[in-house]
């Protein structure tokens, strides 16, 4: 009888689980928020991951519990480990990734590297830390945001008062976070696993670039990273990941700023856009990784198959039709580069899959990730 992978949430990272549960011989299913999501062929049951009984019932099916996201509630993760349920990873460290505040506390408590921040509660300390860091910052709310939501950068201390509205409104004593504006070269991730028993494997450290807040192309590993630049972003997500007592994945978003230090921006404790490249790209894919990983397995090997992998982001879709309309004149014009197709409708600025071409020339494969990208985009 094979071992019982339960994920919580329907998204296209739990579909990308799916073919790695199958070559492991895993029996995975999902619990989904709705009907028709990405993972909606290995999803057995659709409801609400906020309501424990939906959750609990779920739970009582699989061996183990792991997620899409990070969003189900502390109290429902508490309860399930209270029960003996296997979680990884658990919720003592899934709290720095569903609570900014929370994260920077504690990232700043371990001595890592993050931009200047503070906890602002209303428009007043917002002003005061505008005027000690040249008049403009990034709020970002504790809670929720993510590709670029919950983020905004202001030069006026009432450019977030909706948001401290809000927080007023719902009786919560809750803050925003308010962070210095990074005068920063390029955004890299880093992207590491790490088993209970406390084995850690790392990848190359890899460039993104964003549009719009939202991940639209990596390249692994990062252009000269090679030394000095790994090594130290290595050594930070390690020092996360063990500081945090993370199970599973875990990408670390850093800032690589003018002055050549790396800085801790944001968290995710599961397969990560920034990974997506390793399904192709490395020995071991982080949605493997994070399989073995969350059932204690030994973990495999994070090398490059080729010197560069270029994932591109393929973002809203056709205006007609679906991706797979657009196959055959992809595959025609690219036939080394593959295509991940999530399953989703088109909509303007969704995600809706990725391409990723790999060899030995950067511009090579990045111009053919480029291209194939584009047959699916108008």
């Amino acid at each position: 009888m094979s071992t019982i992978v339960g994920v919580i949430g329907g998204g296209q990272l739990a579909r990308m689980m799916i073919p790695a549960a199958v070559n492991l011989g895993l029996d995975l299913r999902v619990l989904a928020e709705a009907d028709g999501m990405s993972a909606a062929l290995a999803a057995v049951s659709v409801g609400d991951y906020r309501d424990l009984d939906t959750v609990l019932a779920f739970a009582d099916t699989v061996d183990v519990i792991t997620f899409d996201h990070e969003h189900v509630p502390q109290a429902v993760l508490r309860e399930l480990v209270a029960r003996g349920v296997s979680v990884h990873p658990g919720p003592d460290a899934l709290l720095y990734a569903q609570d900014k505040l929370l994260m920077r506390e504690r990232l700043t408590e371990l001595g890592l590297p993050v931009p200047d921040w503070a906890r602002v509660q209303d428009a007043d300390e917002l002003a005061a830390f505008l005027a000690d860091h040249g008049g403009r910052a990034v709020v970002k709310t504790a809670r929720g945001g993510y590709d670029g939501k919950g983020v905004r950068v202001v030069q006026h201390a009432h450019e977030a008062d909706d948001w401290f509205l809000a927080l007023a409104e719902d009786g919560n004593a809750g803050a925003l976070l308010v962070e210095e504006l990074v005068d920063f070269r390029r955004e890299l991730a880093q992207v590491v696993a790490r088993r209970p028993s406390g084995e850690i494997a790392i990848w190359p450290v890899v460039e993104t670039v964003q549009l719009d807040g939202v991940c639209a192309e990596v390249i692994a590993p990062a252009p000269k990273s090679a030394g000095r630049l790994s090594d130290v972003a290595a050594d930070i997500a390690e020092r996360v990941a063990e500081g945090i007592g993370v199970t599973g994945v875990l990408a670390v978003e850093l800032f690589e700023t003018t002055d050549g230090r790396l800085l801790v921006n944001e968290l995710a404790m599961r397969p990560h856009n920034s990974g997506h490249w390793s399904i192709d790209g490395a020995v071991t894919s982080q949605f493997e990784q994070h399989l073995r990983a969350v059932l204690d397995l030994p973990l495999g090997g994070t090398g490059l198959r080729e010197p560069w992998s270029v994932m591109v982001n393929v973002l809203g879709g056709p205006a007609e039709g679906s991706m797979a309309d657009r196959y055959p004149a992809a595959f025609a014009e690219q036939p080394l580069v593959k295509v991940h197709n999530y399953g989703k409708d088109p909509r303007p600025g969704r995600k809706i899959g990725h391409v990723t071409a790999s060899g030995a020339d950067l511009d090579s494969v990045t111009y053919q990730a480029r291209a194939t990208a584009a047959f699916f985009q108008d």
